[in-house]
């Protein structure tokens, strides 16, 4: 299957929990959860309990752990972490 992240059809396939789109090329973990509206792509990665939805796009190499939530419209990317109880919601770029 293939999935346009914003840059043309690139590998990709949808979460078992959550049915949101991951590129072939990122890594999540089977217990995270990626919602129907929200993307993972490049080489990001999210691990955990973490979860993203709404509208969310975790890109680059943005790491999203442990039990941290990003949603809304949030975009991480860069080479940034998020972990613990982090909560992320609204329209808001984080990169590093």
């Amino acid at each position: 299957m293939k999935f346009d992240f914003g840059s043309g059809l690139v590998p990709a396939h949808q979460h078992s929990n959550g049915k949101g789109w991951v590129a072939d090329t990122a890594k999540v973990s089977d217990s995270a959860y990626i919602g129907p509206n929200a993307v993972v792509y490049d080489h990001a990665e999210v691990h955990g309990k973490a979860m993203v939805s709404g509208k969310a796009k975790v890109f680059n190499n943005a790491l999203i752990c442990d039990n941290a939530k990003v949603g809304g419209d949030a975009k991480v990317f860069g080479k940034i972490k998020v972990d613990g109880e982090s909560t992320l919601y609204g329209t808001i770029s984080l990169r590093n």
